[in-house]
């Protein structure tokens, strides 16, 4: 990942060749009819860029946590892996300074996708009712666990038109 979160966003796919898929399958998971009382959201507390691969391990780990209860509930990927991040690639035996360039003209490959994200902009957020609030926070802190960077979990009431609109 690069180093410099805030640099100017690589999206352009026009002029790139080999463009890696995004490894996310499914954004909506759940029952969408079920009058949701609570949203918990997971949130970075800074800057940062998140791979799509990260983002689906995080996805599953959160869906197994609540598919565990046998109860509806509806959850959402937040944000789409709209950068493409590029590596270049180093030789790592005896002699390779003669081979490779090093770092010079280190444009590199495309190698996978990932997602920038803003301080406080929500990752995840799972719908739930009254009685599932502690479980829904439980899964989230166990997909942070497979994200970079530290997340918080807050809970917030549905407003009756949010809870329409899903």
């Amino acid at each position: 990942m690069p180093k410099h979160i805030g640099s100017m966003s690589y999206t352009r796919q026009k002029y790139v060749r080999g463009l890696p898929q995004s490894k996310i399958h499914v954004f909506t998971i759940g029952d969408k009819t079920l009058d949701h009382s609570h949203v918990a959201m997971l949130k970075p507390i800074g800057p940062t860029e998140i791979g799509s691969e990260a983002l689906e391990a995080a996805r599953v780990t959160a869906n197994k946590v609540m598919e565990g209860s046998g109860k509806p509930y509806l959850l959402k990927v937040l944000v789409y892996p709209h950068e493409i991040v590029r590596e270049h690639k180093f030789m790592g035996f005896a002699g390779a300074d003669r081979l490779s360039q090093g770092m010079s003209r280190s444009f590199g490959r495309t190698k996978k996708r990932a997602a920038k994200l803003n301080a406080g902009q929500a990752v995840f957020a799972i719908y739930v009712t009254n009685d599932m609030v502690a479980l829904a926070t439980t899964a989230l802190k166990r997909a942070a666990k497979k994200l970079p960077l530290i997340y918080n979990v807050s809970v917030e009431e549905v407003k009756a038109e949010e809870a329409s609109a899903n």
